[in-house]
């Protein structure tokens, strides 16, 4: 099997984005208080950024699919 250049590219930019991740939430472990709506939580700051970055990137998912239907018709 034989991988194009193109998804060569989008594999290590992945892997790039996936490394920068995990070095970014190793480095913030301390207890941050977070208010949503009308809830107060106390959790890592590393927990707080892995559920924001996994929010982000399935309203990318769900953004993308959208416009790629849209285009379809």
């Amino acid at each position: 099997m034989k991988i194009d250049k193109k998804s060569k590219f989008k594999l290590v930019m992945l892997v790039v984005v996936v490394i920068l991740a995990v070095i970014l939430f190793l480095q913030n472990r301390e207890i941050v208080e977070t208010h949503i709506l009308f809830a107060r939580f106390q959790m890592s700051r590393a927990l707080l950024l892995i559920v924001t970055f996994a929010l982000g990137f399935l309203a990318g998912i769900l953004a993308a699919g959208h416009f790629l239907r849209k285009k379809k018709v």
